[in-house]
Order: structure tokens, then sequence, then C-alpha cells
């Protein structure tokens, strides 16, 4: 045996056999911990039903307005309010916040689960917060075209409420995302900035070889299916199918990674792990009108973004109606909603970024490289960075010049405000989203998976439909219900299991007992190289599966045999389609319109005069510093004569003072003087324009060009011979 170990090598030491006593133990403590937590999330699971399954809200709030009480076409959504704790103040004259968690097979309230989170950021910001939240069981019957006017309603009585205060921002989350986009595009006289996190808009998007799960409705023949589980369901359709869908697109996070994570952080990992699965094990209904409408009309048939989205007859939904801000949140971190599916709506609908500024639009987006989807709206750290960070800067990004831009969020020292994150927004072209995709000709196909799902759904309404309906009812949707996986190993590891009951009488001891191996004993360290290799299998095999899934799909639709399927493109309201490549340039507007514009270049007098100065010097290098704007803001707020215009007066100065220096920069500079037509007035533009240039703390060289050039247009030979 020596010898054997020799030649291997290996040399035995008497330390190993106190390695492996110890691990042992330390991996037997952890595994009746962890069986103990798996315990709890069940008796949670049961906790959660009995109690109606209540929003996983840690917020106090009141109902407002509740849906389902509604004379006319009710729905299960309700407006609460957010009731703020004694150590914070909200401010009524600030921009209400309304936040809408996704209806994606969860309950409401993950915006809201923990004190770091959206609704967290903007009760601690002193922002009047709002909260929609939806109810496990639907109102029969009821469509997303009910649900859009019920959010519609609950926006007036949030504008009743807060009549002196600016409209509302929505702060949409995955399907909410896109369901606040509806809103906007059909009442935006009742919307502030939209801030869309993590949703999906251009459903067909994605990169080849990557984002597979686009495939899938394809893969399974289309939207008959779900309506088959709807019938099956007596009429609603089940949340479980949804997230386990999910859980299916990770199988290495759903089936290792995640419990793993847990067993090998059992103690510190219990609350965290418990918080996220009362939410994440919440599983709601839809009705089979809901659903059915979303598979066909945005995930197959991509209607969103062609324009082409009717709510109901009559009611077309143009996301081109969107007047306020709006700010896209996307992720890279996974494969539910990459960056793609949320930002190639812009390339669809604009032709390019001078589209968006002929008509006012300010669309401003930010992908974080590395978080997953759900921790768009989960992670504590992103809600302390990004999401503070867009609530915070909420109403400069509401007075941006019109224009594409790119959310830049930099770690810096804690300045004299003690902010720690430094924020600029950078210009961009339709050019930078179009690099984030790999081309846009693999979308094709889906025109003819759209087809050929509204044909296999046509068959099963007409035969096999009729007859699932006939034959179900609720005795036999409720045992589907309860038979569902996901709802069984929730069951099987509760306290509805005598085997488990020990755990209650064990996990107390052993906490009491624990006895941590060592960080370097080498039986721990062979524990996660073991766990990193089941992890890279079952990635490895959901690589071969994705694979399989999008070449399958490919084979069958780009089949010849399906040709007559996919007809001619239909024509859309918006006029492209699958562009390819965006001009980096910007096409300049016509010549009527330029002169149109021009016109006014003389006009306005002294607030014009001043805006102007701002204005060309906050956009001096293209990127505009949040503190430049903040310092922006409160001269305006402070100045005699500005302070007394009305926001939204403000905001069409900042359009049209902005257009102009982008039209021509020479002149709107030169004709400084006709509007500042005082030595005062002049002295006051260039005392402003230094202010607003040394806000970020340093003055660069073309900050230094356009302060030259406006002082020497109003005739000051430097800032140095600025009187005063």
């Amino acid at each position: 045996m020596t010898d054997f170990f020799a030649l291997s090598g290996w040399v035995p030491r008497t330390e190993l056999l106190s390695d492996a006593w110890e691990y042992g133990i330390d991996a037997m403590q952890r595994s009746i911990l962890f069986a103990d937590i798996l315990r709890k999330r069940g008796n949670n699971y049961l906790a959660h039903i009995r109690a109606g399954k209540p929003p996983v809200l840690i917020f106090n709030y009141k109902v407002i307005v509740d849906g389902r009480e509604f004379d006319e076409r009710p729905v299960n959504y309700a407006l609460v309010e957010i009731k703020a704790d004694d150590q914070q103040k909200i401010d009524p004259k600030k921009r209400p916040i309304v936040v809408i968690d996704p209806r994606a097979g969860h309950g409401p309230g993950i915006g809201g689960f923990k004190r770091d989170s959206e609704i967290g950021m903007a009760v601690q910001a002193g922002h009047p917060t709002y909260f929609i939240l939806f109810y496990p069981e639907p109102i029969p019957g009821q469509t997303l075209a009910d649900v859009e006017r019920a959010e519609v309603i609950f926006l007036e009585e949030v504008a009743k409420r807060h009549p002196n205060a600016d409209p509302p921002t929505l702060v949409g989350n995955c399907q909410a995302g896109w369901a606040s986009a509806l809103i906007g595009a059909d009442r935006p006289d009742l919307t502030g900035p939209l801030v869309i996190a993590g949703a999906p808009m251009s459903y067909w998007s994605g990169i080849e070889g990557v984002n597979t799960m686009r495939y899938r409705g394809g893969l399974l023949g289309g939207v008959w299916l779900t309506s088959l589980l709807s019938d099956l369901g007596n009429g609603k359709f089940d949340g479980a199918h949804l997230v386990a869908g999910f859980e299916d697109l990770n199988p290495a996070n759903t089936y290792w990674k995640k419990a793993y994570h847990v067993f090998a952080n059992v103690d510190t990992e219990e609350q965290r792990y418990l918080e996220f699965e009362r939410w994440w094990g919440g599983f709601y209904f839809m009705t089979r009108e809901e659903i059915g409408f979303i598979v066909e009309h945005l995930f197959i048939g991509d209607k969103l973004q062609k324009g082409d989205l009717q709510l109901e007859e009559g009611k077309r939904i143009d996301l081109r109606n969107l007047d306020d801000p709006v700010v896209v949140f996307a992720s890279k971190g996974d494969n539910i909603t990459p960056p793609q599916q949320a930002l190639n709506w812009i390339i669809e609908i604009y032709g390019s970024v001078e589209d968006i500024r002929s008509q006012n639009k300010v669309i401003v987006y930010l992908v974080h490289t590395q978080i997953g989807h759900l921790g768009i709206f989960v992670s504590s750290s992103v809600a302390r960075k990004e999401h503070r960070e867009i609530i915070d800067n909420i109403d400069f990004i509401d007075l941006l010049p019109p224009g594409l831009y790119e959310m830049v969020i930099e770690d810096q020292e804690p300045n004299a405000l003690g902010r720690d994150f430094k924020v600029r927004f950078e210009e961009r072209s339709l050019a930078d989203i179009s690099a984030l995709d790999d081309g846009r000709e693999d979308e094709k196909i889906f025109d003819v998976i759209a087809e050929v799902s509204h044909a296999n759904n046509a068959v099963y309404e007409t035969s096999v439909g009729p007859l699932v309906r006939m034959w179900s009812n609720e005795f036999t949707a409720e045992w589907m219900r309860q038979l569902h996986p996901l709802r069984m190993s929730r069951y099987l590891w509760s306290d509805l299991t005598p085997w488990l009951w020990p755990l209650k009488v064990w996990a107390p001891i052993v906490r009491q007992e624990r006895r941590k191996v060592a960080q370097e004993n080498p039986f721990l360290k062979i524990e996660a190289q073991i766990s990193e290799a089941i992890s890279n299998a079952l990635d490895g095999y959901r690589d071969l599966r994705d694979l399989a899934i999008e070449t399958s799909v490919k084979l069958a639709y780009g089949h010849p045999w399906v040709a007559p399927f996919s007809g001619n493109p239909k024509e859309t309201p918006h006029e492209k389609r699958f562009p390819g490549e965006p001009d980096k340039i910007s096409p300049e507007p016509s010549v009527e319109v330029r002169n149109q514009l021009l016109e006014t270049m003389h006009e306005g007098g002294l607030c014009a005069g001043i805006i102007r100065v701002i204005a060309a010097v906050a956009g001096a290098d293209h990127v505009y510093d949040s503190q430049e704007m903040r310092d922006a803001f409160d001269v305006v707020s402070k100045h005699e004569q500005l302070k007394q215009i009305p926001r939204s007066a403000y905001k069409r100065m900042v359009i049209e003072q902005s257009r102009l220096l982008e039209l021509d920069w020479d002149q709107a500079i030169a004709t400084l003087p006709e509007l500042l037509t005082t030595a005062d007035t002049r002295r006051q533009a260039l005392k402003i324009a230094e202010q607003i240039a040394y806000a970020d703390g340093h003055l660069d060289t073309k900050e230094q060009v356009v302060i030259a050039r406006i002082a020497a247009a109003l005739h000051f030979t430097s800032l140095s011979s600025c009187p005063g």
C-alpha cells in the first residue's frame, strides 16, 4: 500500500483523518439545517395559501381603489398607497412613483419585498409612492383591455390626489413593463416618465445560438397549447406553468446551484432564500382571454413593436405615442429578456436619432452586464445603485434635450451631499443598440411561426377544444393544479410529511451545537469542485438542448412545405421591418422644418437666452452630467424670472433651444445678444455658464471653448473681463 501511495504521488497524512471527521460533522449538520429550510419553505407556502396569498410587500399600505368593485368590467387589480415610516417624510409636491410588478405566474410585491427595493428607494427619496397589485383569482372573462382600462382609472386617481405635482412616473417590471408602455401610449396625458425594467418589447429579437427561449413557441406549435392548458384549467391558466417554464431555462440553477448555494451557506442564507421563495412559489392565475391574447399577439405575433396591437376593436396601441421620457433597464445575465428584446423596438419604430429628436422624444437605456433578469427588480445592490439613481434623476431625465442616451453610473467617493455614484447621460445612435445584436435576419422566420400558430389554434378551437371544455370542470382543474410538480415539491417538503417532523427537534440542537468546518479543509474544496462539475454538466445539457430546439425550429419553419402559411408580410403602421444596420449619422430634417425652427432663433427674450446658454454648456461634449443638470435646475429654481415659468413651459423651452443649437450652433450663439439685451443679463448668463461647467469639478477643453464663444458673443473678451 505504501508503494501505491508513493507511485501515485500522494502521501497519506494523519491530518486527513481529522479533516475528514470535521468535514463529515459539518456536512451532516448542514444537511439537517438545509432539510429544515426546505421544510420551512413548504410550511411558508401553506401559510401563504391559508392567508389568501397576500402581496409579499413589507411596507404598510392602504387600498385606494379596488378594481374588483367596478360596476363595469371589474378586474382583480387594485391601487394601494405605500405608507411611509415615522422616520421617512413624504413630500406631496414631488412627482408620484407608481410601481407595477409582473403578473407572469407569481404574485405581486417583489418590487417592495425588502427595504432596498424599488419601492424602498422611492419612499426613501420622499416621493408619494403607489403600487398596483393584483389578486390570485382573476374575474371570470376579464381581458387585457379591461386591465389596461383599470390601470388608467388608477392613474386618474393618483392625479386627483396630487394636483400640484408632475404626472407620475410608472415603474414596470418585466411583464408590467410592456403593460406600462401600453398605458403610456394610450393615455400619454396621464403618465410622466416610464421606467421599463427587464421588459420584453421586441419578442422576436435575440442572438442566434444564445437566446433560444424565443423559439419555444414555434417548437410547440404556437398558442394552441396555451388554449389547451386554459381549457383544462376550466377557463383559468395556472401561473405554475409559467414559473416552470422560467425554471426550465436554466436547469443548472434550478436543479442544483440554487439549492447548493443554500446548502453551502446554510448559516447565512436561510432568510434570503425563504423570502424569495415565498414570492417565487406564490402561483397566481390568469383568464383564458388574458393569457391567450398575450401569447398570440405579443410573444408570437410581436404586434406591439409593429404598432399593430389592438387591445379591443378600433383601439390600436402605437409606441410612437409615448410622449414622456422612457428609461429602459436591460441586462445580459440570462436568457429570459436579453437586451435585444428590451431595446430593438427603438430601432423598429424610429428610423434614426433625428426621427426621435424631431418628435421631441427622450429615450434613455442602461444595460447591466452581469445581473440576471430577476436581479433587475429583486437585487438589493441594483436597488441601491441603478434604481436609486433612476429615481433621483427622473426629474432631470424629463428635461434632457430630445434624443437617445445611455445612462452611465460609476462609483465615486461620497461627495459633500453623500452621493457615492456619478451619473451621466451620453448621446447614442441607433447603431449602438444595433451593435448589441448579431443582425435581424433571424427574425424573419417568426412571421411563419405566427401564421402557423394561428392556423394550429384555429384547428384546435374547432375540433379538440370543444371536447376539452365539455369534459373539464372545477374539480378536474383543481386536481391538475394540485398535482403540479412545483406544488408537490412544496407539499412533500413540509409538515404535511410526517417523516420531516423530527427536523423540528434536530435543527435547533444542531444550530446550538454547530461546528463549522475550516475553509481550507480539503474535503470542502472537493465538495465545491464536485458541485462545479455538476453545474457544468447541466449547463452542457442545456446548451445541447437549446441548440436542438433552435435547429429544429429553423428546419421546420424554414422548410418549403410551410411557405404557404407565411403568405405575404402584412403591412403595419410602422414602415420598417428588420431594417438591418441603422445609419450612424442621422439624416438632416427637411428644409421646411429647418427654416421653421430657425425663425424662432431670435425669439424668447431673457428666459430663452439663459436656457440656451445652459443647454450649450451642458451639451458641449454630448454628455449630460447629472451634477451639471442639478446645478442648472438649481439656477432655474432661484432665478427671479425663470422660477416663474411652469415646468411644462420650461421643458418646452429646453427642447426648443437644444434643437436650435443642434441645427445651427454658431448662429444660435451669435444671436444671444438679441435675447440678452442688457449688460446685467449677459453677465448673469456668463456666470451661469461657468457655474454649470464647473459642476462636475473640472472644466474640460470643450467646455472652455463653448464658454469662450459665449463670452465673445456677449462682447466680453474673456470670462475675467466680465464685470462682477
